[in-house]
């Protein structure tokens, strides 16, 4: 059996000042298109997560992140039949500017209590529990 090719991947669970989760929508040309994920990106070769997180966020959400804005919350790796991702997710309160769509994807603000209610990737369910469970 082929090992699968892992891909590490910086995950912001991006909270405003309202206690809203900002998720975003997965576009028809990507992986998993239509499911909603948490904004974020590959991490790029010799690039930290703490920097890609805010290089990502920048170019998807056009959002600053203040320093120490990110706290590390936990890492999930999951298998999808053509490839592993190695998920590494961060929670953000502080960051500068609106969330805008940069890349053309819907962008939404949801509470905790209606995330379980939008479809998410397998990999993301992690997530959503922990978001509903401190809801």
């Amino acid at each position: 059996m082929a090992k699968l090719s892992s891909i590490a991947v910086v995950v912001g669970v991006i909270e405003n000042r309202d206690g809203e989760i900002l998720i975003s929508r997965r576009q028809a040309q990507q992986h998993l298109a239509g499911l909603w994920e948490f904004p974020g990106g590959k991490v790029d070769s010799g690039e930290s997560k703490e920097q890609a997180l805010v290089r990502e966020l920048k170019e998807e959400l056009d959002l600053e992140l203040e320093p120490g804005a990110a706290d590390f919350l936990f890492d999930i790796e999951h298998d999808y039949a053509e490839k592993r991702v190695c998920l590494h997710i961060f929670h953000v309160r502080q960051f500068s500017g609106e969330a805008k769509s940069m890349e053309g994807q819907p962008l939404s603000w949801v509470s905790r209590s209606e995330i379980a209610d939008y479809e998410f990737p397998e990999a993301n369910k992690r997530i959503v529990e922990w978001l509903v469970s401190r809801a």
